[in-house]
């Protein structure tokens, strides 16, 4: 076989079942194979980026990678953003790009330029194919890197001469091992330190949404009644409804979750990302002390310096501490200021739950009834602008990875094409996309997609008429803000153009049965409200003259 057919074969063997892209001229040999197999289904996207955001979306859903394809040069320079996203936000990803013959890339040539080295830096590893016998042993390093904690994305390069070599080789054989775990002896010392607290306080990262860690997670918190917040992407770690949630944190300004981190005497961080919200936003005299258990050893960082750090695989860390709190008994602590938290935030989430005020539709209110809307395993996808801080605070999620929000790259553009790979891998359930005005035009091609694919979801599109938090953070920290305004389509002629049902919900008191009729709608559906970001400024001083309730 020639050499882009032992490839496909190999992606076969490791399972692969999504590829999204744009092909091109230089891997035509690769795309001819890939018609071939009955196995893994190629999604053509309208661009690049689009395809990138789906494998990511997949990969973070499933834990298990899908391929986003493009060309040399522009193609793959296109695929950049979505694959730094996916990178940061630790979700497996195969990149695979084309590349002028071997033969010319010595020299100044048509299109080609060093897509390695651009790839290296937001990429696990990135490689050339240069012998085609060696095609089995890079797709099987590639696929176990993109999965092996913490998970992201692998590039791989394949010049259009090497893709139609002969290649005399068998795909190698998938072996999956358990990942290493911690030593009972740091497992009992910070076993320790838990009983010796009178008030712990757990930060749950991107990490625990993992199922297993997440069952276990639960577990202890139902034992110890010990609170949990999460950061962005960590929402759905433990039900939100239970107790021990204290819900979210990660906004610049102190919010009232912060204030459990105050009283906490330990904090003990899992599946924690700094890249999400820095240490020196909650623990700014460096002077608190924290229990670090993760798959890698602590970033160093002034303010992030644990007394005790369990490095290994984290659901079977929470195991062994589950273990250990059932021999022991029950744990005395005292937690009362986390009840007040809880007490208060939750306050704030239902605040405006029955606002039916004409105008604008406030955030707070279109959370509130898109929860109604959605079921608990149904999925919430957030793009990047002013309402992913609304929906990082407001949204109550109940289960793992059914609140996709990217919060370490923090790419615009992300949620639609997003969707649309939700849609395919959970073709079952309801999935909602969430993006301002600004993010959804970033990739509005992919409607096309979409309808093409007769995807059923739906997108709910706030509009502002500008970009609404750059303008929110030059108000805060200038008083004023640039020119930051631009004028949008017709949106219901956008999506009838499309193939889309479309829907402009200007009243806060439609806006539930607009949401429930279009996410019961057969194929993509659009919702359009104008959204009140005067809520924006008021929860600026409301955070800035907070004072915890301790």
């Amino acid at each position: 076989m020639k050499a882009s057919d032992l490839m496909v074969q190999c992606l076969e063997e490791e399972g692969i079942e999504y590829i999204f892209g744009v092909p091109g001229e230089e891997n035509a040999d690769f795309m001819m194979s890939l018609e071939a197999s009955d196995q893994i289904r190629f999604i053509l996207t309208r661009h690049e980026q689009g395809a990138a955001f789906m494998a990511e979306v997949y990969g973070r859903l499933t834990g298990n990678p899908a391929g986003c394809l493009g060309t040399l040069g522009p193609g793959a320079t296109n695929l950049i953003t979505g694959v730094a996203d996916s990178n940061m936000d630790r979700a497996p990803m195969l990149v695979l790009t084309g590349q002028g013959a071997s033969t010319r890339l010595h020299k100044e040539s048509h299109q080609v330029m060093q897509v390695v080295d651009m790839f290296e830096p937001v990429t696990k590893w990135a490689t050339t194919v240069w012998h085609p016998e060696n095609i089995p042993e890079i797709i099987r390093k590639a696929v176990r890197l993109a999965r092996t904690e913490k998970p992201g994305a692998v590039h791989i390069e394949l010049p259009e001469d090497i893709a139609k070599l002969w290649a005399p080789k068998e795909p190698l054989k998938v072996k999956k091992f358990r990942r290493p775990v911690p030593d009972e002896k740091i497992i009992n010392l910070a076993f320790e330190r838990i009983k010796k607290a009178k008030c712990p306080v757990i930060i749950a990262g991107n990490g625990c949404i993992r199922r297993r860690a997440s069952k276990q997670l639960r577990l202890l918190c139902e034992k110890t009644g010990i609170g949990v917040i999460s950061t962005f992407m960590a929402k759905g770690c433990v039900d939100m409804r239970e107790d021990y949630s204290l819900y979210t944190i990660g906004l610049g300004s102190k919010d009232i979750p912060a204030c459990a981190v105050d009283a906490a005497d330990l904090v003990i961080t899992l599946g924690y990302d700094m890249v999400e919200y820095h240490p020196k936003l909650w623990n700014p005299g460096a002077d608190k002390d924290v229990l670090h258990i993760d798959f890698l050893p602590a970033e160093i960082d002034e303010n992030y310096d644990p007394s005790v750090e369990i490095v290994g695989d984290l659901a079977h860390a929470l195991w062994m501490l589950n273990e250990r709190i059932d021999a022991h008994g029950p744990l005395d602590f005292d937690l009362s200021s986390q009840q007040a938290v809880r007490r208060d935030m939750t306050a704030e989430l239902e605040a405006h739950k029955d606002d039916t005020g004409e105008g604008p539709i406030r955030p707070q209110k279109a959370l509130w009834d898109a929860r109604q809307v959605l079921n608990d395993e149904d999925i919430l996808l957030s793009d990047v602008g002013a309402h992913k801080m609304w929906i990082a605070r407001h949204w109550i999620a109940h289960e793992p990875n059914t609140c996709l929000i990217p919060n370490g790259f923090c790419s615009m553009g992300f949620a639609l094409p997003g969707a649309l790979a939700a849609s395919l891998v959970y073709p079952e359930r309801k999935i909602l996309a969430i993006c301002g005005d600004g993010g959804f035009m970033m990739n509005v091609q992919e409607m096309e997609t979409a309808a093409r694919l007769g995807t059923k979801l739906t997108v709910m599109v706030w509009e502002d008429g500008g970009y609404g938090l750059i303008g929110w953070k030059q108000d805060n920290e200038f008083g004023r803000h640039t020119d930051l305004a631009f004028s949008n389509p017709d949106w219901l002629q956008l999506a009838q153009a499309f193939g889309w049902n479309g829907h402009l919900c200007t009243r806060a008191e439609d806006l539930q049965s607009t949401l429930r009729e279009a996410t019961e709608e057969d194929g993509p559906s659009l919702v359009v409200i104008p959204i009140d970001y005067r809520e924006n400024v008021k929860l600026t001083k409301k955070l800035g003259e907070m004072a915890c309730p301790i």
